[in-house]
């Protein structure tokens, strides 16, 4: 996931989520765990009460006195954290020995007769203890004697209980929250996917291989997916209409070109040798553009589809050859074919026809006897010829957009230009390299994804 990615934030924010819910969720426990042991302990109070109210009575003198005093052994234990205490009206006090010589003192409260309250106060040894303390009216004659009886508990083993949940919950929780966050990430992923298909999807449009982006998408996104189709559908139309203006263009240009250039011819024959070239240059050069922008119009055409185009090689070549073989250039050139009869390139017929036809036509004119055409284990067209080559600084000059392999003789040939045009289209390269031959090696190689 890249810094500022949308599956980084969707993951992230999820991630906090999930801890700011399972840190409150822990808190929210452990307090409930707490006030849990906290109303256990004050109803194992109450039963404690009740054994020490059972036990306590007051003589006819009016003295307290234990009769049965409650059987837990930790009363017996000094500062065991479990105390129990008796006193009256009169300061009469009876404690249990694990209160050692300290006393309970719980706040100012009267609660009725038969009442039970609870307190948490500082109990001995400064402990934090639960109280639950009871009102009684002990009868003694005709007097009523009132009697206070408290118990209490040291709220430290709720502490450990605590803490000792707390630990074992956090380790819980973290479990939980690792489990939580793979499945957040699984969740975002799955949510994810069609947008996915969605890049996918426009990557097929810009590489040719579909038109539109595919329907069967959530309704979330389809809404989305329509706009795009839509977009696609109303940009294909300009594309087209602006395809057919250029197309018209150059064909309305035409036919002026061939006026000029017979205008040419007759200047020619009149003897305005310089004038006559002039025009021809210039008809040549306009005729070049007309061409090329012909050649670009069809390639915008078929390219959004070039991946159902096939051809098959050797055919085609056979066919340029012989057309070739019948100009005054290529009459006088051997063209040596070394292609099987089952090759097939990927590119649309005519597209790769005007690529090899400026190829073989430039390899004819420059070939002393020899043009050899080929193809190679990475399904690449090979064009060689016997004649004097580039020398290899001036390759990358000659791959510059817009010049010709052929700057000399009468050829009004494309050059480099449609080739350049046509093989970028379609993701194809040229390359050049010297041939054993002696001349030039020209290379048309398909793109690495296709090899």
């Amino acid at each position: 996931m890249r810094l500022g990615s949308l599956r980084l934030r969707l993951v992230t924010g999820g991630i906090i989520a999930i801890l700011l819910a399972l840190t409150i969720a822990g808190a929210g426990l452990i307090l409930l765990f707490e006030r849990h042991l906290t109303r256990t302990m004050a109803d194992d109070l109450d039963v404690h009460l009740k054994q020490l109210l059972a036990g306590v009575d007051v003589d006819q003198d009016g003295n307290l006195v234990m009769m049965r005093p409650p059987a837990d052994p930790r009363y017996a234990d000094p500062l065991s954290g479990l105390y129990w205490q008796v006193e009256d009206d009169r300061g009469q006090l009876l404690r249990s020995r694990s209160i050692w010589d300290t006393k309970l003192s719980p706040p100012v409260d009267e609660p009725a007769p038969g009442e039970t309250h609870h307190h948490e106060v500082i109990g001995p040894a400064d402990s934090h203890v639960l109280i639950a303390e009871r009102k009684v009216l002990l009868t003694v004659g005709d007097r009523r004697v009132p009697v206070r009886l408290v118990v209490a508990a040291d709220l430290a083993r709720v502490a450990t209980a605590t803490a000792a949940f707390a630990r074992d919950l956090a380790i819980a929780l973290a479990l939980l929250g690792l489990v939580l966050a793979i499945a957040t990430s699984i969740q975002v992923a799955l949510g994810l996917r069609p947008l996915d298909a969605l890049r996918r999807g426009v990557a097929d449009i810009r590489s040719g291989r579909r038109d539109h982006l595919p329907a069967g998408v959530p309704a979330e996104v389809r809404p989305l997916v329509e706009e795009v189709n839509a977009l696609l559908d109303a940009q294909e139309r300009e594309i087209e209409r602006s395809r057919s203006r250029a197309a018209d263009l150059a064909h309305g240009l035409k036919t002026p070109l061939a006026a000029l250039a017979a205008d040419a011819a007759r200047l020619r024959d009149r003897g305005e040798t310089i004038l006559a070239q002039d025009i021809e240059a210039v008809g040549d050069a306009m005729s070049r553009h007309v061409d090329r922008e012909l050649a670009r119009a069809r390639v915008r055409s078929a390219v959004r589809h070039r991946d159902s185009h096939s051809t098959m090689l050797a055919p085609l070549v056979r066919s340029l050859v012989a057309t070739l073989s019948r100009t005054s250039f290529g009459v006088r050139v051997t063209f040596e074919q070394h292609i099987a009869d089952d090759v097939q390139v990927s590119l649309d017929r005519t597209d790769l026809a005007e690529v090899l036809g400026n190829l073989l036509e430039n390899a004819a004119r420059h070939a002393t006897q020899r043009v050899r055409i080929s193809t190679d284990s990475a399904a690449s067209v090979v064009i060689e010829d016997d004649g004097p080559g580039i020398p290899p600084a001036q390759w990358p000059r000659v791959l510059e957009r817009g010049i010709r392999l052929d700057e000399r003789g009468e050829g009004a040939g494309l050059g480099l230009a449609i080739v350049q045009d046509v093989l970028n289209a379609y993701g194809w390269r040229l390359d050049l390299a010297k041939s054993d031959l002696g001349g030039l090696k020209v290379t048309i190689a398909p793109p690495a994804d296709t090899v």
